[in-house]
């Protein structure tokens, strides 16, 4: 017979508050043209971003996370020092370690958290529901703190005609605590890493070390590129049309809901022609609000669901309770999908 103590948590989870923030420079398509071969309507009617925002210097991954994390704290209605623990889905701070969460922690005031990153790409958000939910009914934490936050506008190749449109800055977070009914579904989550070599980072940090420039990719002036986010534009866009449509169903079964049950679909802000297949697959009611702030945030990793998330409860398309579908897919090839009621 164990001696152990069992753990003792909430019986459910739901997320209690959202916060988000874009930075305040908007980059319109035009500033993007300088750049590649291309025009405003091709980027619009490929990817259906219109502006995305950019970070400036002082709007650094922790400076980010602390406004938005500060805005879902208040939403839920409690103190930063009942956070018992801070998870960051990020894949754009560059200090290897200390994990940026640690600093985030620190600077809301909460009471020592437990603290770290997680690094799952787009799908990253979802990841850290997961965990949040876990702690919060084993009982680890009361409140756990979710945030998805990108400065990629970093690891952004300008001269790259296949991806410099594509992302944005900004970061998003939820509240996750209590619950006397569920509010948070079973989460459908997994990798395919047999698809890693189709979104990567053009360029290990390691290779910086060789000193050998040959060895590195070099820009249109004979500069050495920062290392940048690449991707096989078609193999992904197939694999998110064709299989993620099928995960989030799985989402769906294991909530025991259908579409027509369904107020609200969040999926990853990646391309809002991926997002408008998905709703035609699932066969989404007309009545169900679909998130596309991709027009004027763009792909902002990790942060696209929370992102979306606080737009649409800020605009009233979206209201607290509805029950929303939230899905995340991207880097790894990693996905992620729950149902959620909404804050």
């Amino acid at each position: 017979m164990s001696k152990i103590r069992p753990s003792k948590g909430a019986p459910y989870a739901r997320i209690l508050g959202v916060g988000g923030y874009r930075p305040t420079r908007v980059v319109p398509n035009e500033v993007i043209l300088e750049k590649i071969d291309s025009s405003d309507e091709w980027i619009r009617s490929r990817s259906g971003i219109e502006t995305r925002h950019w970070a400036g210097p002082e709007e650094t991954v922790a400076a980010m996370a602390v406004e938005a994390s500060g805005k879902a704290i208040a939403d839920a209605g409690i103190d930063a020092e009942q956070i018992g623990a801070v998870v960051v889905s990020t894949v754009s701070h560059f200090s290897q370690t200390p994990a940026v969460a640690t600093e985030i922690a620190d600077k809301l005031g909460t009471n020592k958290a437990a603290a770290f990153d997680i690094s799952a790409g787009c799908a990253g958000f979802g990841y850290g529901l997961t965990l949040a939910k876990g702690m919060v009914v084993e009982g680890s934490a009361e409140y756990v703190l979710v945030i998805g936050v990108e400065r990629l506008s970093d690891l952004t190749d300008l001269e790259d005609r296949a991806t410099a449109f594509l992302f944005g800055d900004g970061a998003g977070a939820v509240v996750v605590g209590p619950s006397k009914e569920p509010g948070i579904g079973p989460s459908v989550w997994g990798s395919e890493g047999d698809k890693s070599e189709t979104i990567k980072q053009t360029v290990p940090w390691d290779r910086f070390r060789i000193g050998d420039v040959s060895t590195l990719p070099l820009d249109s002036d004979g500069n050495v590129k920062f290392p940048a986010i690449t991707q096989e534009g078609q193999a992904v866009f197939r694999w998110a049309v064709f299989e993620m449509a099928k995960v989030a169903q799985q989402a769906l079964d294991a909530a025991g809901i259908t579409p027509d049950d369904l107020d609200v679909f969040i999926p990853h802000q990646a391309n809002v022609r991926i997002i408008d297949s998905m709703v035609k697959t699932l066969k989404l009611p007309e009545h169900v609000t679909v998130a596309r702030d991709i027009r004027t945030t763009g792909n902002t990793s990790a942060a696209s669901i929370p992102l979306a998330m606080e737009r649409l409860l800020a605009t009233g398309e979206a209201k607290s309770g509805d029950t929303a579908l939230v899905i995340g897919f991207g880097a790894g090839l990693v996905y992620a999908a729950t149902v959620v009621t909404l804050p």
